[in-house]
């Protein structure tokens, strides 16, 4: 069977997509997942279009044209390091990644692929920091047991009979930035009061226009910049505790690998833009007090951009297979902190639901009986 590969990944484990010409589709072989080409191209044209609208909205946001994040104290000297690192690609996943010349990577974190590829080790930023890993393989195993607990949905059959077939610690990158936020915002605000005009009950509701002002400085706002890993997963596994970093040094990289950056500084700025801006937003709401109900009417502000620093954070991936499907699960290095898509059981939704309706539905013919 001719299969030509595409650039597409998954959008249910994020492996390569190919075409089958059997199928006629685009079939991903880590999860057995299959899409058609339109599905495909109508999906990563929302993304395109999201992506598009989210960084015209951050640009718009900023009053004034500020310069660009200051990327000029990252380097690319590794110095006497340089002869004992080497380079791997996954030819798979198109993943890069970076370790001690003595390590065996057999095996791509990422997608599982088991080949991967030795290459020549050149034209490599080296990191300004790292967080070194503070949990081992088995807490990370542990932390994903925990993860477990309490999710209402999960099939028990998953408990039972998943089995962990690759785990792998990685520094994955990421751009941190400093700088700083100011601006004006104008929310509204409702109060209501109750009272009685004789055998009316009446709600008096008093509109409100709330001014605030205030600015925000940042250290080091994390973006990770691996096109690899979900940012979903490197957002739920934040944050990070940085009385942890360390300057960069090859010797807290033996054991593990090192996912080199694929995105740049430019590439993640509108994201560290918008994180920046929307911290501000969030302080600015949160001191809004007194009022039943807030919501956002306008706000103006001036972003400053600073240093942009490169650093290795620690990650355990853990991919999990169930059945047919690859699950890949991210642990924090530094916390446990773990994020991961589990499956559902569709009974237990249904038998929850079934649950919930009952009482509603009870109380609904109740209200009809009385109404009536």
């Amino acid at each position: 069977m001719a299969n030509t590969i595409t650039n597409h990944k998954c959008p249910a484990c994020t492996g390569p997509l190919h075409y089958s010409s059997a199928s006629g589709k685009l079939e991903c072989e880590y999860c057995d997942s299959s899409f058609t080409v339109e599905e495909i191209e109508k999906l990563f044209a929302q993304q395109e279009q999201q992506a598009a609208e989210a960084m015209e909205e951050t640009e718009g946001d900023i009053l004034q044209e500020t310069p660009d994040w200051d990327t000029s104290d990252i380097s690319g000297d590794w110095g006497e390091d340089a002869a004992s690192m080497r380079s791997y690609s996954c030819p798979s996943c198109g993943a890069e990644l970076i370790c001690e010349a003595t390590t065996a990577a057999t095996a791509c974190p990422y997608c599982g692929n088991p080949t991967v590829i030795p290459g020549q080790f050149h034209g490599t930023l080296k990191p300004d920091h790292v967080i070194p890993f503070k949990l081992g393989k088995q807490d990370a195993i542990a932390a994903l047991k925990r993860h477990y607990k309490g999710k209402l949905f999960l099939p028990k059959t998953f408990l039972d009979t998943h089995t962990i077939e690759k785990i792998q610690g990685v520094y994955v990158p990421f751009w941190l930035f400093d700088g700083s936020v100011s601006g004006d915002f104008l929310f509204h605000g409702t109060r209501s009061h109750r009272f009685r005009s004789g055998d009316k009950e009446i709600t008096e509701i008093s509109h409100f226009l709330i001014e605030r002002q205030g600015s925000l400085r940042f250290e080091k706002v994390p973006v990770d910049a691996s096109s690899k890993m979900p940012d979903a997963h490197m957002d739920a596994i934040e944050p990070f505790y940085y009385e942890d970093l360390k300057p960069f040094s090859t010797a807290y990289l033996p054991g593990f690998l090192a996912d080199k950056y694929d995105l740049t500084v430019e590439q993640t700025k509108a994201r560290a833009d918008q994180r920046c801006i929307q911290s501000l937003e969030n302080a600015m709401y949160e001191s809004v007090l007194g009022y039943e109900m807030r919501d956002l009417r306008r706000r103006n502000v001036s972003l400053q951009r600073g240093k942009a620093h490169y650093a290795l954070l620690p990650v355990w991936l853990l991919s999990v297979r169930w059945e047919e499907g690859i699950y890949l699960f991210a642990v924090n290095g530094q916390t446990g902190k773990t994020a991961g898509d589990l499956p559902a059981s569709k009974k237990k939704a249904l038998a929850f639901f079934a649950v919930l309706a009952a009482p509603l539905s009870a109380l609904a013919a109740i209200l009809a009986c009385i109404l009536v």
